[in-house]
């Protein structure tokens, strides 16, 4: 009667199993509140051991895979491997009393059994409902020293998002976007505006100049782009006054030869005011008694630190009780709003401005903006928890730009990098400034991989390197003969740092009817991997030019196709 039990229970349970195992996707359970009597062994995290009785264990090797929140997923195999080891520890390997007799023995064992199998099938039950993807903050950050082409893919992704939001920095950043033929420039306004279904947040760690953002409201409405209801400034945020402009052009032009390259957009200056607890936020503007007295407050300890500069305060406070009316409808605590967004299941897409090597802690100081553009700013210029962020992407171009002074290893200064900068229409979108143009610099890439964790990479402007016959990858560091590990910090390092440089053929015809990895010519592909291959993280997107629809999206599961590269070895 047992052998029957026995077999009749692997029958079933082996059949039920089999149908599921027709699907290879894993199958998301936790097995502990189930089964309790399962436990890891101590040897090793997959390996199972089930205890029957004193002195009879089987052990199990589960093919089990953590997910990125703690559950382990298992497929239909590992349940059904699993469920026998669970009876033949049941089954056999015990001792029983000799009292006991065979038909007593064969009746307790087929009730374990039932029982054994009963728990299995709630296991296999819940396996098969698989939960809906959590909602996650998803980001795009800039991976270089800015104009890496972010807003091209926020503008992609967006109508993918409930809400898309700005975290940092402020009119000194600019997206340009292409659609239809036309040209679309921002510089305060998250590009996802224009989808129709998105909300579009100005979070608590932006710093906003109200002309500027006033021109670009006036520019969408001008392109029948309705930004009503879909726009919203969080109270928090500061406010950039034309005298924060007019003192960050003073202090750019007191350094003389030592200037830093600001934009002069007054976004140091902003947030000098903000840290020294004497700025101004939108919030402010609700009451405007208290909002007069201490603009009139602020303006005084300007212009006694700088004497020079003269400050029309009447003229200022008129523009802002005209102006008044049309922003109090935009001023929203946007931290409870993104947060009760977040809460109810929709996705968040934050757009990141200028770059990982602008970043006041993490770049190239002291030639860097004043803000944090890598991903610590998401949470503290949006007010959502770290446990929050989901997908973080990293843009990169295909080749180094940047604005504006400082050092730059892989600068380009022969007729190479006006050829880069003339392909590439490496012109800058804020200021109009010609950009510096130098080939890809891999040490420094690792380094804004290692401070944001990206996920994966969108690599922009493949594009221009058509036609070159060979194309340059700045793989290592040397500084005084010796290997740099890290990046370094100081600028005299920087500047007197030699770079190694890896050579890969290029590819003589055009990219802009590519929409599939696999189209690409093989060049192409091995420039890619090439890159995947030093970095460690997967390129999802490939940009193939400047619309809309050229890009190459390798999808969601793509992952990388070289496994276990030891970076340290390039």
């Amino acid at each position: 009667m047992t052998g029957r039990c026995v077999k009749m229970a692997f029958r079933n349970l082996l059949g039920s199993l089999g149908r599921q195992s027709k699907s290879s996707r894993p199958l998301k359970t936790t097995f502990a509140p189930v089964l309790p009597t399962v436990a890891p062994s101590s040897s090793s995290p997959f390996l199972f051991s089930t205890s029957a009785r004193a002195g009879s264990t089987a052990p199990v090797t589960g093919m089990l895979r953590q997910s990125r929140n703690g559950h382990q997923k298992a497929t239909s195999s590992d349940l059904a491997v699993l469920g026998v080891a669970i009876l033949v520890g049941y089954m056999g390997g015990s001792t029983l009393p000799a009292e006991q007799s065979p038909a007593h023995v064969d009746k307790k064992k087929e009730e374990e059994v039932n029982q054994l199998l009963n728990k299995i099938r709630r296991v296999e039950s819940q396996s098969r409902r698989v939960p809906a993807p959590s909602p996650s903050v998803d980001v795009v950050l800039g991976s270089q020293w800015g104009d890496e082409g972010k807003g091209k893919l926020v503008d992609i992704l967006s109508a993918e998002y409930d809400v898309v939001a700005r975290v940092a920095g402020g009119s000194n950043a600019g997206h340009t976007i292409y659609v239809d033929g036309r040209k679309y420039k921002f510089h305060l306004v998250p590009s996802g505006i224009l989808n129709p279904k998105a909300v579009c947040v100005i979070g608590n760690g932006v710093v906003v100049h109200v002309p500027q953002l006033i021109t670009e409201l006036q520019e969408l409405e001008a392109q029948a782009i309705d930004f009503r209801g879909r726009l919203l400034i969080s109270d928090r945020a500061h406010i950039v006054f034309d005298f924060h402009q007019m003192v960050d052009g003073y202090n750019e032009d007191s350094l003389g030869r030592n200037k830093i390259g600001t934009t002069k957009k007054g976004i140091g200056p902003a947030y000098a005011s903000k840290i020294n607890r004497v700025g101004l936020r939108f919030g402010d503007l609700r009451d405007w008694d208290d909002f007069e007295t201490r603009f009139r407050a602020l303006v005084s300890s300007i212009e006694a630190r700088y004497p020079r500069l003269k400050i029309d305060v009447e003229e200022q406070l008129a523009y802002y009780r005209d102006i008044r009316p049309i922003l109090l409808p935009l001023i929203r605590d946007t931290i409870e709003f993104t947060n009760a967004a977040f809460d109810s299941g929709k996705k968040v897409l934050v757009e990141g401005a200028n770059a990982t090597m602008l970043d006041i802690d993490f770049g190239t100081y002291p030639y860097v903006t004043s803000s944090n553009p890598s991903i610590g700013s998401v949470c503290t210029g949006l007010g959502i928890a770290p446990n929050k962020l989901g997908e973080i992407i990293g843009t990169v171009k295909s080749y180094c730009t940047r604005v504006g002074e400082g050092p730059f290893p892989t600068e380009l200064l022969d007729a190479q990098g006006d050829e880069l900068r003339n392909l590439g229409a490496e012109f800058g979108t804020t200021t109009g400034r010609p950009r510096r143009c130098g080939w890809l610099d891999i040490p420094q890439l690792r380094y804004s991989c290692l401070v944001n964790g990206f996920t994966s990479l969108n690599l922009t402007k493949l594009d221009v390197l058509d036609g070159l016959k060979e194309i340059q990858i700045g793989v290592r560091y040397l500084y005084a003969g010796k290997e740099v590990e890290s990046m370094p910090s100081s600028l005299r390092v920087l500047s007197e740092l030699e770079v190694e440089y890896e050579s890969i053929p290029g590819w003589e015809q055009s990219l802009a009817k590519c929409r599939t990895f696999e189209e690409l010519p093989p060049q192409a592909r091995a420039y890619v991997k090439r890159i995947e291959e030093l970095v460690g993280v997967p390129v999802r997107w490939i940009g193939v030019g400047p619309g809309r629809l050229d890009v190459i999206d390798r999808g969601e599961g793509y992952t990388l196709e070289v496994k276990g590269v030891n970076r340290r070895q390039f």
